[in-house]
C-alpha cells in the first residue's frame, strides 16, 4: 500500500457492484469475513435520504493494523451501499513530513477531499491555523446527545475559540510495555508507573545480549515514537517547547538540559551499551514494534498497536506483556498519559459537507466502530463515553480496557512543578516543530558529542524560527 507522500485510493460506490470495487485496491487479496455485522442506524438513513447519489472524498490516517484498515473499508462500503452514495477513501501515512502542507495546498487550490481523520494532537492545530477547517460544533453537540462526552483530551486539541473544528472518532491511548517475565526473573516489581531512572536501571538489569535480551527498546532516531519519548522526558523533567499559551518558545531551560543530558547518557555511556538492541540508532516507527514482537526487547513505548498485533497474531509476547501508564520525572509525580483521538475534520471548500458529517457520525459509534476496534484491540477505542457501554466487547474484550477507558477520563490539565499545564493550548508552532524532527536531530547531535546545553540552545533557536514562520513573534 502506498505510504509517505502518496495517497492510496479505495473507492466505495453505493450504486455499483461492490464485489468488483470493494478491496481490489488493497493488493492483499480478498478481505476476510467481517467479524461484525455492520448496520447503518435508521436515523442516519433518514438524514442521508436527501443526499442519495452524492459523493465525498475522504482521507484516512493509516492504522498500524492492516486488518483494521480493511474493517474500516467494510464499514464505509456498508454506508455507501445503504445510502446510495459514493465514498472515495485514500490512506495517508501520518508520518509523511509534508502531509499538512499537502492538505493545505489542496484546500487553497480547491482540489481537496471533503473530510479526513487524523491525530488531533499532531495535526488539527496546524490545519486550523492555516484556515483549512470547517466549524463542526453542530455535529459534536448532536453526538453529545447520543454518546455523552468525548475523551477529555479532545476538548484541548479539537476546540478553538470555544468552537469545535474536529469530531472525535476513536481514542488512542499512550502506554509503555515491559517484559513481565524478565522483570520477575530479576525480582523487579511490576508497577502502574516508574521513574525514568528506574526504567533505565531496570532495563540494564534484565539485559543479556548473549540471550538476545535487550532491556531498552526506545530510539531517538527520526520517528514519531522518538518524538513522543523525548517530549515526555523533557516535560516530566519540567521543560517544555512552548509556554502554556502555545505561543512563546521556552525550550532553553535548565530542566530541558537535564532531560537531554539524561537521554544522551543512555546512548553514549558504555555502561548502558548491553541494553541497547542492534541498530537502535537507525530505527523508524515500525522498528520497535518489530523487535518487540520478535521477543528481544524488555521495554518499549508505543501506542497499543504493538499490543494489538501480539494479541491478534497469537504472539507469545502478549502473555508476557505488562502495559503501564508511563514514567515520572523530577517535576511530575504522575505519568503524562492522556492519549489522543483520531478525529474527523471537514475541509474548507468541501463539495458535500453534509454527507461528510454523516460519514463521521456513522463511523464514530455502533457497529461501524466495533468492526474496526475488534481488528485492532486496545489500539482503536471509543472516544465517546456511552460508546464504551454499547457492546460487551469494550468491557470484557481485554484486561486492558478498564484502564484505557479511565485514560479517556483523565482530569486535565496535569501540572508540573515548573508551572506547565499539559496538555497545553494547541500550538501550531509546536506541532510544526515536532513534525520537523527538531528533537530527534538534537539528540543525534548530543550522541555525536555536542554538549547538551549547546544542543538545547541551538534547537531553541531553530524552534523560534519555526514559530515565527507560523506567525508567532518571539
Amino acid at each position: 500500500m502506498a505510504e509517505n507522500t502518496e495517497w492510496s485510493r479505495r473507492t466505495f460506490l453505493g450504486m455499483s457492484a461492490l464485489g468488483a470495487l470493494g478491496l481490489a485496491g488493497c493488493g492483499s487479496g480478498p478481505a476476510p469475513a467481517p467479524q461484525v455485522d455492520v448496520q447503518v442506524p435508521q436515523a442516519l438513513l433518514d438524514q442521508a435520504a436527501a443526499l442519495r447519489g452524492g459523493s465525498v472524498g475522504m482521507l484516512s490516517q493509516k492504522l498500524y493494523s492492516e486488518a483494521a484498515n480493511k474493517a474500516l473499508d467494510r464499514s464505509l462500503q456498508v454506508f455507501a451501499k445503504a445510502t446510495g452514495t459514493t465514498i472515495r477513501n485514500d490512506l495517508v501515512s501520518g508520518d509523511a513530513g509534508d502531509m499538512v502542507a499537502k492538505m493545505d495546498a489542496e484546500v487553497k487550490a480547491g482540489t481537496n477531499r471533503d473530510l479526513a481523520f487524523l491525530s488531533d494532537r499532531r495535526f488539527v492545530g496546524q490545519l486550523h491555523n492555516l484556515g483549512a477547517l470547517t466549524d463542526v460544533t453542530d455535529v459534536v453537540e448532536e453526538m453529545r446527545t447520543l454518546y455523552g462526552e468525548p475523551a477529555t483530551e479532545a476538548n484541548n486539541y479539537c476546540v478553538f475559540g470555544g468552537r469545535w473544528y474536529a469530531i472525535p472518532y476513536h481514542f488512542i491511548a499512550t502506554a509503555m510495555y515491559l517484559r513481565k517475565d524478565w522483570y520477575t526473573e530479576k525480582g523487579l516489581p511490576l508497577k502502574p508507573y516508574y521513574t525514568w531512572e528506574e526504567l533505565r536501571d531496570n532495563a540494564l538489569a534484565v539485559s543479556d545480549p548473549a540471550k538476545r535480551r535487550f532491556g531498552w527498546g526506545l530510539t531517538v532516531n527520526r520517528s514519531g515514537d522518538a518524538n513522543g519519548f523525548i517530549t515526555n522526558v523533557i516535560n516530566t523533567y519540567g521543560g517544555a517547547i512552548a509556554d502554556n499559551t502555545g505561543t512563546k518558545v521556552v525550550f532553553n531551560s535548565p530542566e530541558t538540559v537535564a532531560a537531554v543530558t539524561f537521554i544522551g547518557d543512555i546512548y553514549r555511556n558504555p555502561k548502558y551499551a548491553p541494553m541497547l538492541p542492534p541498530g537502535v540508532g537507525s530505527w523508524t516507527d515500525s522498528s520497535n514494534n518489530e523487535n518487540w514482537l520478535a521477543g528481544i526487547l524488555g521495554l518499549t513505548l508505543n501506542q497499543f498497536s504493538v499490543y494489538a498485533d501480539s494479541k491478534t497474531k497469537k504472539n507469545p509476547v502478549y502473555g508476557n506483556t505488562h502495559p503501564f501508564n508511563g514514567a515520572t520525572g523530577p517535576a511530575l509525580d504522575r505519568p503524562l498519559a492522556y492519549g489522543e483521538s483520531n478525529s474527523f475534520v471537514v475541509f474548507k471548500g468541501a463539495k458535500n459537507p453534509q454527507l461528510a458529517k454523516l460519514v463521521a457520525k456513522f463511523m464514530a459509534g455502533g457497529s461501524a466502530l466495533l468492526g474496526v476496534a475488534k481488528e485492532a484491540p486496545c489500539l482503536v477505542n471509543p472516544s465517546w463515553d456511552k460508546v464504551w457501554d454499547s457492546d460487551p466487547y469494550y468491557t470484557t474484550g481485554d484486561p486492558a480496557f478498564p484502564a484505557l477507558r479511565e485514560q479517556t477520563r483523565t482530569p486535565l490539565p496535569v501540572k508540573t512543578k515548573t508551572g506547565y499545564a499539559f496538555p497545553q493550548a494547541p500550538s501550531p508552532g509546536e506541532q510544526a516543530a515536532v513534525a520537523a524532527y527538531v528533537l530527534t536531530d538534537m539528540m543525534q547531535s548530543v550522541i555525536q558529542g555536542t554538549r547538551p546545553a549547546e544542543a538545547v540552545a541551538a534547537t531553541h533557536a531553530r524552534i523560534v524560527q519555526i514559530f515565527e514562520q507560523q506567525g508567532y513573534r518571539q
